[in-house]
């Protein structure tokens, strides 16, 4: 099954990060911003299902902002990123969650992510917030941090477990899916170095699930045909 994803938010939240961290298990800290739109295709097996994930890396910069409906219109989900050391970048988010809503109305699984939890010094939106503004739009959240690869995994793990389709890969209850160790094969980004891959010029990633655990991603009403999965997350 095919799945497009794509990465929403401000300018230097650390989209890019979180998809290269994900993929290659690397962090880059000389930030370049994106360009337009990247793109990366990447196959991921949970509990012996193929999932391909096509992950869209859109720019925030304003002035790219007229690219960007043309790839939420076909997405199956919308990754919205903001920075907890920006605040501004926080208060942008429902602006960039109501355009992807407009788009694609109930049909459209979003998660909000509160990236670089790294910087807990420098936190200018404290977790209460984020959990609090996910409740009220209504999406998941989870915190995480691209640089030193926290939940990275229970990320992409959870995201793809809540496909459509996915229905009996989807954790219930107050928890979500570990993933298992993933393998090490890569494709490239926009031209960047790529690794080995499955032939076809696609990542192969195999995940497990494991039975519900707290404490990983929280779910918000009216995702996914009203799915939720609530738990206590980022602790």
């Amino acid at each position: 099954m095919k799945y497009k994803i794509v990465f929403l938010g401000d300018q230097s939240v650390g989209k890019t990060s979180l998809i290269l961290r994900f993929t290659q298990d690397t962090f880059d800290g000389n930030y370049q911003a994106t360009i337009g739109i990247d793109f990366l295709s990447k196959t991921m097996y949970v509990d012996d299902k193929m999932v391909r994930l096509q992950l869209w890396d859109t720019a925030g910069q304003e002035r790219f902002r007229s690219l960007i409906p043309s790839y939420i219109k076909d997405s199956s989900v919308a990754v919205v990123v903001y920075d907890i050391t920006n605040k501004a970048s926080f208060t942008n988010v429902t602006k960039w969650i109501d355009d992807a809503k407009a788009i694609r109305g109930n049909d459209l699984l979003i998660i909000l992510v509160a990236n670089k939890i790294d910087l807990a010094d420098k936190r200018q939106v404290n977790t209460e917030e984020g959990q609090a503004l996910a409740k009220e739009l209504g999406v998941m959240f989870i915190e995480t941090s691209a640089k030193a690869g926290v939940n990275i995994k229970q990320l992409f793990q959870n995201l793809a477990s809540t496909l459509p389709g996915m229905e009996s890969s989807t954790p219930t209850g107050i928890g979500a899916a570990q993933p298992q160790q993933q393998n090490t094969a890569v494709k490239s980004v926009a031209g960047a170095p790529g690794g080995a891959g499955d032939g076809a010029g696609n990542q192969v990633v195999k995940l497990g699930q494991k039975k519900p655990s707290a404490g990983t991603l929280e779910g918000g009403a009216g995702q996914a045909g009203g799915k939720s999965a609530l738990s206590k997350c980022c602790q």
